[in-house]
């Protein structure tokens, strides 16, 4: 069988795919630090001066230092409960013959498929029926049901990824459920709960639909940046803002993908 690499380079039109594709996508993004670093309140060329005030701007904006505080506390209130669930998902679907396994599955990963606006109106209308306020809680809320997926898609190749007879042996050895876990489980796919967490905690941290439809008076910063589009003299602040947004968001995810290849199953078995 021919090697990816050996058809990638036997196929330039492939190539040229995708690198028109990932430039639609990317271009029109490194246009936020281009903009965020120039001396003019509109968007527009030709750049006027290089200067730095828009960040200084953002950094003494107290309305965004609480915005900030709150997408922080959601993110991480999002990670560690979207990964526990997607620890116990994975470990029951790749471990336990469950009757139906495909359609419990599915059903998890249908927020994957069904569109934001419709998760966030179905939660809004869901935690109103029920009397439930809208706060940061129920923003955490929408964000967990949209992460679990993610989380379980992550840690689902972790677990199929290392022999079972690891904890069949310290099972043998009179270790229980409990031990064996923690003793022989978790070192295995720890790279893969380090990944979730901070893929989860970056989509959280980025998510505005669900935020939109389910925050109260604390906005995330999502909605924060929203709501400061109305002003255009506050446009610059929000481009620099952006733009830092952009760069910790792209070296969160490549951390969470390297971590994620980390000690890949064919290396365990390898290991062995």
């Amino acid at each position: 069988m021919k090697s990816v690499a050996y058809i990638e380079r036997q196929n330039p039109p492939l190539r040229v795919y995708a690198f028109l594709f990932l430039a639609f996508l990317y271009v029109p993004v490194l246009f936020l630090p281009l903009f965020s670093i120039n001396d003019s309140i509109y968007v527009s060329f030709p750049l006027k001066a290089f200067t730095t005030k828009w960040y200084v701007q953002m950094l003494d904006s107290e309305p965004m230092h609480a915005a900030l505080l709150n997408s922080l506390r959601v993110g991480i209130a999002t990670a560690v409960f979207a990964t526990i669930l997607g620890v116990f998902g994975a470990k029951a679907v790749t471990r336990y013959r469950i009757p139906g396994r495909k359609p419990v599955v599915f059903t998890i990963m249908l927020p994957l498929v069904i569109p934001g606006i419709i998760l966030g109106v179905a939660l809004l209308i869901l935690v109103s029926r029920l009397g439930i306020q809208l706060s940061l809680y129920t923003v955490t809320l929408g964000h967990v049901l949209i992460s679990v997926p993610f989380s379980m898609a992550t840690l689902m190749a972790r677990f199929e990824g290392f022999d079972k007879s690891m904890e069949e042996a310290a099972a043998d050895l009179g270790d229980n459920a409990w031990w064996t876990f923690w003793r022989v489980t978790f070192p295995i796919v720890f790279p893969g709960i380090l990944a979730s967490l901070l893929l989860c905690f970056t989509i959280s941290f980025d998510e505005f639909i669900m935020a939109f439809f389910l925050s109260g008076t604390d906005p995330t910063l999502p909605i924060y940046m929203w709501g400061q589009l109305r002003f255009p003299q506050k446009l610059p602040s929000v481009l620099a803002l952006g733009s830092v947004i952009l760069v910790v968001s792209f070296i969160v995810v490549f951390l969470s993908q390297w971590l994620r290849g980390r000690g890949a199953p064919e290396k365990i078995h390898e290991g062995r």
